[in-house]
């Protein structure tokens, strides 16, 4: 016999008060909820229900086994809801938090994927370089370069953010060469007003990482706009390799200093702790690390 059922049985047994009882909830005989008390004894070597003529009570160790049962079988639910979330369908509104050239050069072109995969999904995602807060602003889901601090939140690691130093054609023709991350000193570095990079440019040599302090005339905090002005020749920029891949395949821009390569930052994917995750929410993490997972 089925113990999960006996001790379901059980329990009703006891709450209802009679055999009757629970084979009319349970629509069975009364002989069959008989046959799964005694086969739960049975399989147990003890006694768990006295029962006359016209009462039944519990023996002490049916006391202890019913309160233990009570427990199992609301664990079972828990544990039933899990996993009809699991498979139900995603839907809802998802809010995604993500850098600016990061979300337009990255992630916009494929949310049309996502989105024709999961048709219930209204997706609402907010481009912005600064630190957002999850749970205060309603995120469920924010991309971040960089190093994390301890906030409590969960993080996937994704790919390497990649940046790197380019500058137009005719800026190099123009100006002294570039031969050695020193060599910025004397060039006009145009400046993205967001984290370390709006004074110092970190490079990998030979004898390990040299970190060169650098200036200019225009501090912005787009990187789009940055690389229109390093197009036009006004300077040299550092920016993630999405931002201005295309503009170097077109040739409007060149990489500058490729002996010395920019170290990656890290970037993750953060979320919320939650014991129990939504569709949607599984849904976006499983595509995003399909996408951009290391």
């Amino acid at each position: 016999m089925d113990r999960l059922l006996s001790i379901e049985i059980f329990v009703k047994s006891v709450e209802l008060g009679s055999f009757s009882a629970v084979a009319e909830a349970m629509n069975m005989s009364s002989q069959l909820i008989g046959k799964h008390i005694r086969f739960l004894e049975q399989s147990l070597g003890v006694k768990l229900i006295n029962r006359t003529t016209r009462s039944q009570h519990l023996t002490d160790i049916g006391i202890s086994f019913y309160e233990r049962s009570k427990n199992i079988l609301a664990e079972m639910e828990v544990v039933s809801g899990l996993v009809q979330e699991v498979r139900a369908v995603p839907t809802g509104k998802l809010r995604v938090s993500a850098p600016v050239s990061f979300g337009v050069n990255a992630l916009a072109s494929l949310l049309p994927e996502y989105m024709t995969m999961y048709p219930d999904i209204k997706v609402e995602m907010s481009l912005t370089n600064r630190t957002v807060d999850l749970i205060d602003e309603g995120f469920d889901v924010a991309f971040r370069v960089g190093n994390l601090s301890d906030s409590g939140l969960i993080a996937r690691a994704l790919r390497p953010y990649k940046l790197v130093l380019c500058a137009a054609p005719h800026y190099i023709l123009e100006h002294p060469t570039i031969s050695e991350p020193t060599d910025l000193l004397e060039h006009e570095c145009l400046g993205f007003s967001h984290t370390e990079l709006r004074t110092h440019w970190t490079f990998l040599t030979e004898s390990g990482p040299m970190s060169v302090p650098v200036s200019g005339r225009l501090m912005v905090d787009s990187g789009e706009a940055l690389m229109k002005a390093a197009i036009a020749g006004l300077g040299v920029m550092l920016q993630p390799l999405e931002l201005v891949e295309k503009e170097m395949e077109t040739g409007r821009l060149v990489e500058v200093l490729t002996n010395y390569p920019v170290p990656t930052r890290p970037m993750h994917l953060l979320y919320v702790p939650d014991r129990r995750m939504t569709p949607k929410l599984r849904s976006f993490i499983d595509f995003t690390l399909s996408h951009f997972g290391s």
